[in-house]
């Protein structure tokens, strides 16, 4: 590819296919899930997994992201990150299993004793991972990332539903973990030799960089996770269970839409930090694309979430089709300005980063607690709402300061994506009140088709329409017409015989 621009889309598109499948497993599992257990074992795995994340966030060293920008990191680099990283992972074992029993007396809920015990393992585990597997990302190398990614959640989903489907327990949920990890570490091994050795060198220089990372990624994971705390302590492990599952599914569609280029976005980003206009053009065209995809996932999912939650899941599940509602659309608008976090990086402005989430945390806690304590689980679905819009204004002010693109301009860039899902998202929920909901399964699994292939055509239609009234502008259009016309152009050379 002639620019680093296209490589990011080259790259989008290859890891396309590996995260069409991990999506796949993942709704799949979760949905799977939803049918065996109840909300309460989600509840109940949902303290430990939050306590487990805050934990390692806390000890977080980012020092993954330091190798990506490191101009040339050597054997020594790779070793010194891995033995850093065992020797976390095992104190962060023994700290997690320590508290086990006292966390389980704070809740009142003794089973989270074996739960803690047993996900103990994971973070050991989570440190004995290839360090050099981050290289596939700073050399945009993407087929033995399609070998990791996939193998690492099949083997996951097979463990966690069989478990599930067997023994109808919340120990799915852990277990599954347990071989997520497992295999992470044989296939990264596997795919990419490496034989560490304990050092620390390079130690320093490491910090230097992931320093504020590090600090960042404490206050932000104290940011998201804090309210399963709350919400598990003040309304019990079965609103704890709406409230994780919810919040699982309305991330999925943003999520997995836009991973294929987020895993690109910063190793690319580094790549031209320093030419600014090849750094603006580069982000300009990343976020267009990125709000293109992520825009009627999210919003789509929302619209859809009733009918499907009710075919999917059963009406045990009915009290979290409005945290999807909610939650996928503020998920899906917050891409609008979530690029900012690998542009500071790469930008080297990770002091800046941290700013931001310290300030957010500030702003957000306080909001979550009120919301809590005033209307219960809707209170803090509703203030979740709030605070991922100021925190998409302040992402994209933030955008502005460190590649001096105007807001107004960058909203401007994803004009046609935010009237396109407007159309889409007014249609579809017009037509799923004139159709009505229906009770029984197939004529239910018939009304969500319906929806689906309404908001796809009016999504697609619509984009192409403004696209053609605006002349044509660069795009996420302009891509894929030049991705359609390239693959055109190949299946004609190979149908060609070339004697001909």
């Amino acid at each position: 590819m002639s620019s680093v621009t296209d490589r990011l889309i080259q790259g989008s598109m290859w890891l396309s296919l590996s995260r069409a499948i991990v999506n796949g497993l993942s709704a799949l599992s979760t949905f799977v899930l939803a049918w065996y257990l109840v909300p309460a074992d989600f509840g109940l795995v949902a303290i430990a997994t939050t306590i487990q994340v805050i934990l390692s966030s806390v000890t977080e060293l980012s020092l993954n992201q330091a190798l990506i920008r490191h101009e040339s990191p050597s054997e020594t680099h790779f070793s010194a990150v891995w033995t850093l990283s065992v020797t976390r992972s095992a104190i962060l074992a023994l700290l997690f299993a320590a508290a086990s029993y006292p966390i389980a007396e704070f809740y009142n809920e003794p089973r989270l004793t074996s739960v803690m015990l047993a996900l103990s393992f994971s973070l050991l585990l989570s440190g004995l991972a290839n360090p050099r597997r981050v290289m596939l990302q700073r050399d945009l190398i993407f087929w033995q990332e399609f070998v990791l990614n996939v193998s690492q959640k099949l083997v996951g989903f097979i463990v966690t539903v069989a478990i599930a489907a067997i023994y109808q327990s919340y120990w799915a949920l852990v277990i599954g973990t347990l071989a997520y990890q497992v295999t992470n570490i044989i296939v990264s091994y596997t795919v990419l030799p490496f034989w560490p050795r304990i050092t620390f060198r390079h130690a320093r220089e490491l910090f230097s960089f992931s320093v504020w990372l590090t600090a960042g990624q404490i206050v932000n994971t104290l940011n998201w996770r804090i309210e399963y705390l709350l919400i598990g302590k003040m309304l019990g492990a079965t609103q704890l269970g709406h409230y994780t599952v919810g919040n699982t599914l309305s991330t999925l569609p943003t999520r997995e839409a836009t991973a294929p280029l987020n895993q690109t976005i910063y190793p690319g980003f580094s790549k031209v930090r320093n030419d600014p206009v090849r750094l603006i053009a580069a982000y300009q065209r990343a976020q267009a694309l990125l709000a293109a995809v992520a825009l009627p996932a999210g919003i789509g999912m929302a619209v859809v979430a009733d009918p499907m939650m009710r075919l999917a899941l059963g009406e045990k599940w009915a009290p979290a089709i409005f945290i999807v509602q909610a939650l996928a659309s503020v998920f899906a608008l917050q891409t609008l300005g979530s690029l900012v976090q690998p542009l500071g990086m790469a930008k080297g402005h990770t002091k800046m980063l941290f700013i931001r989430d310290t300030q957010m945390l500030v702003v957000r806690i306080p909001i979550i607690i009120a919301g809590l304590m005033m209307a219960g689980l809707p209170g803090v679905v509703y203030a979740r709402v709030f605070t991922g819009l100021i925190s998409t204004v302040v992402n994209m002010l933030l955008v502005k300061r460190l590649i001096n693109l105007p807001f107004f301009q960058q909203l401007a860039a994803n004009f046609r994506a935010l009237a396109s899902v407007a159309l889409m998202a007014a249609g579809v929920w017009g037509l799923s009140h004139i159709l009505n909901t229906p009770t029984d399964k197939p004529a239910l699994a018939l009304h969500l088709a319906i929806l689906v292939v309404t908001g796809g055509i009016l999504y697609i239609g619509s984009s192409f329409v403004l696209w053609l009234a605006m002349k044509k502008p660069n795009g996420p259009e302009t891509e894929v017409q030049r991705i359609v016309v390239k693959f055109l152009s190949k299946a004609k050379r190979i149908a060609v015989p070339k004697s001909a």
